[in-house]
């Protein structure tokens, strides 16, 4: 059988959906109104797809340019619209060797009237086709990349669309308010009831609350996708670096005796207590002219953005050095601050005297050597990072839990949204009487129209409707979908 040809005004699409490298079984998927051409030539078919649509099937896969046998594998068949794009897609199932995959891959771009998916143009099609929205899309990007079970856990809740159908609701009852505001514009030749006006007045005023509630987390939505940020500081030879490589478990920074020998700062990807979190390693704080004749240029710069990194980080660990202890080293303990978590460490060469406190904070005797005082460390940090967190998966507003807000454009879309309703609400807020008084020198005193407010509304629906996809949103596709791997 030769290969197919098509000619469809949308492109069909394919790439290997699953991980690339060895593996029990890998998957192809195919999108487009040529899938089904395809998936017959590939298995020896007729024209048209003959396989019994979500049923695997076994088959035996073959170049049809070449008649070439490829694999045994299961080939699925998933007819438009109930499919993952919402078009055509049909999927292979085969051995996970290299050299199956890219027979099978050579054998589909061989056929004229395919080619290889970009990055995130499958997923990119389920939204333009309306099977998700873009809430929905960027929280399959988040599950992919998971790599705590708290990030699965909001990741999954966005997927699921939650986060969607939050914004969506709002968006609902400010259309509902704003066709009230246009009744009163409409028919001002009516003798319409003041409560009109009044009740959207009121609607808006609780929905400028909720937006604010939703809006003041504390970025735990962004931290928990991102990774909270622990900066390690400490004096010089006060043991970050081995408290580093024993949180990693692996020599991810040089530890030696010789004082200053990190000069840059260096970062580890870790899981704490389910939750992501990012811990750097840095220079030890010290004066410059004590390095020597003219200080270390490297060393300076190292401590430089040491501090730098403490500034910007959401917890600090603090390390300071037993075998000093009761003596704190000042550039350090000048640091330690409410979000601080302190160690005294080298517990090994003998137990710190009590009281073990710095700058009001308790501290933690451990050593980095042997682990003594681990655990109780690791139950501390873990409990201080959950509380940073707060519930991350969720934001309370009121009695109900609301799915977390988890990325700057929303952030930047719901401000824009609120400033719109306060707009709105503005030229009544020293009236009590709402929008409900008509007429009166305190509605007009800042020179606002009821064309205006009613636009102020459509503003506000508008920003909130591009945080989910449903209006203006061409300038944000790509930024979104380009961080998608290809066959997602």
């Amino acid at each position: 059988m030769g290969a197919p040809e098509f000619s469809n005004e949308t492109e069909t699409i394919f790439a290997l959906a699953s991980g690339a490298g060895r593996a029990g079984i890998a998957i192809i998927r195919i999108s487009g109104p040529g899938s089904g051409p395809a998936l017959a030539a590939i298995i020896g078919g007729k024209v048209g797809c003959p396989l019994k649509p979500r049923r695997a099937t076994v088959v035996k896969l073959s170049d049809p340019g070449t008649s070439e046998a490829i694999d045994d594998g299961l080939a699925l068949w998933f007819p438009a619209p109930n499919s993952f794009t919402g078009e055509d897609v049909a999927e292979f199932h085969v051995h996970g060797g290299p050299a199956v995959v890219i027979g099978a891959l050579d054998a589909l771009s061989a056929m004229a009237g395919l080619r290889m998916a970009e990055p995130g143009e499958f997923t990119r099609r389920a939204f333009e086709n309306g099977k998700m929205d873009l809430t929905a899309a960027e929280g399959l990007a988040d599950l992919v990349e998971a790599e705590t079970s708290a990030q699965r856990r909001q990741a999954l809740r966005q997927l699921q669309g939650e986060l969607g159908k939050l914004y969506e609701s709002w968006r609902e009852r400010l259309l509902k308010a704003l066709a009230h505001i246009e009744a009163g514009i409409d028919f001002s030749d009516e003798d319409l009831p003041g409560s009109v006006e009044a009740a959207a007045a009121e609607e808006v005023d609780k929905l400028v609350g909720e937006i604010a509630a939703h809006l003041k987390d504390n970025r735990h939505g962004e931290r928990l996708r991102s990774g909270l940020l622990i900066a390690i500081i400490g004096p010089p030879n006060a043991g970050k670096s081995s408290l580093l490589n024993l949180l990693a478990w692996r020599d991810a920074a040089i530890v030696s005796e010789t004082a200053g020998t990190t000069r840059d700062v260096i970062e580890v990807h870790l899981d704490l207590g389910g939750y992501p979190v990012i811990v750097a390693d840095t220079a030890g704080l010290r004066d410059v002219d004590d390095m020597g004749d003219g200080g270390d240029e490297v060393e300076a710069e190292g401590i430089r953005r040491a501090r730098g990194k403490a500034r910007e980080a959401d917890l600090r660990l603090a390390v300071f050095d037993g075998q000093a202890w009761p003596q704190t080293d000042p550039h350090t303990a000048g640091l330690v601050d409410a979000d601080t978590l302190v160690v005294v460490n080298k517990s090994d060469l003998g137990q710190p005297a009590p009281p073990l406190e710095v700058g009001g904070q308790p501290a933690l005797a451990i050593s980095a050597l042997t682990g003594d005082g681990i655990e109780t460390f690791l139950a501390a940090a873990a409990e201080r990072v959950a509380g940073l967190m707060g519930s991350a998966s969720s934001s309370v507003m009121g009695s109900a839990l609301a799915p977390a807000l988890t990325r700057a454009r929303h952030r930047e879309a719901l401000e824009e949204c609120r400033a719109a309703l306060q707009r709105f609400l503005a030229p009544t807020a020293d009236n009590k009487g709402g929008a409900n008084d008509k007429g009166g020198d305190d509605d007009k005193r800042d020179g606002r129209t009821p064309e205006l407010a009613a636009e102020d509304l459509r503003l506000a629906a508008r920003a909130l409707g591009r945080i989910t996809g449903r209006i203006d949103v061409e300038d944000v596709l790509d930024a979104i979908f380009r961080d998608f791997c290809i066959g997602k």
